[in-house]
């Protein structure tokens, strides 16, 4: 289960560069990195930049 959470952590951070956020990608990119160690903090990243972009 921990690998899924990292695998789409990657998924969305390979998408925002795709869209030319750099910087996104690059806070999806470490969180993915840190969730090996820290389980969930792919998912609260990638949560908590969509809530900031619909609140923007």
């Amino acid at each position: 289960m921990k690998k899924v959470g990292v695998v789409t952590t990657l998924i969305d951070a390979v998408r925002e560069f795709s869209k030319g956020h750099r910087g996104s990608g690059l806070v999806l990119l470490v969180a993915a990195a840190l969730s090996s160690r820290i389980p969930g903090i792919g998912t609260a990243a990638s949560l908590l930049l969509r809530a900031y972009r619909r609140l923007r």
